[in-house]
């Protein structure tokens, strides 16, 4: 019996991955990177905000503090968030059979929390939530399951009784190793790790309205 969800948010709940792949872009060609690897949004979605800023002037050599590149790249994508990035399909229909059966449900993201809140109120739907865990209170992110520990104990629940739904590999690599059922979630960014993401989840689902068949 599944007795609370933990969603990703950026290609689960937010259609907003191709976002984060532009930005990362733009963000080293203004700073003199002529011609960005193509491979380095890979990369970076792997890391927490921290991480990723140091890993962007360690490897390009920039002439700015971590501070600046976490301020600047949040500035960069803070309009989308607030005005543009969409939910994905059949977020709110998920959510209203969620509250129907008495699940509940929460957060876990690598995203900016400023970020997420705006996009979360925006869209109606940040005060259904039970809670919204970030690296602001989980350091590590998802390369260690303690953000998703974190959730299941919101709910009282051990890790084997909570669905975490993700769409990105590395994340369902974290939740699997600690014990949670995982619900892999297609999103196009992560369309080259499909198989292995279908190998190491519970369930897979092309859309969220398909979660309502599982829980």
């Amino acid at each position: 019996m599944i007795k609370g969800i933990i969603f990703d948010l950026d290609g689960t709940l937010l259609d907003s991955m191709t976002v984060w792949s532009s930005i990362d872009r733009e963000f080293l060609i203004e700073n003199g990177i002529a011609d960005p690897p193509p491979e380095v949004s890979d990369i970076v979605k792997k890391m927490t905000v921290d991480e990723s800023s140091q890993y962007f002037i360690d490897r390009f050599g920039l002439n700015c503090t971590k501070e600046y590149v976490i301020r600047r790249i949040e500035d960069m994508v803070r309009q989308r968030y607030e005005e543009q990035i969409p939910l994905k399909p059949y977020v709110t229909e998920l959510l209203d059979y969620l509250d129907n059966r008495g699940i509940p449900y929460g957060i876990a993201t690598a995203t900016y929390k400023s970020l997420a809140v705006s996009a979360l109120k925006r869209c109606k739907i940040y005060d259904r939530f039970s809670f919204l865990l970030t690296d602001i209170e989980y350091p590590a992110g998802k390369n260690f399951p303690d953000i998703f520990i974190g959730g299941a104990e919101r709910f009282g629940a051990a890790p084997e009784d909570v669905l975490v739904a993700e769409d990105s590999l590395h994340c369902i690599e974290t939740a699997k190793s600690a014990g949670f059922k995982v619900c892999g979630v297609y999103d196009p960014v992560a369309e080259n790790d499909t198989c292995r993401i279908i190998e190491l989840s519970d369930y897979y689902v092309n859309s969220l309205d398909e979660i309502m068949n599982i829980v």
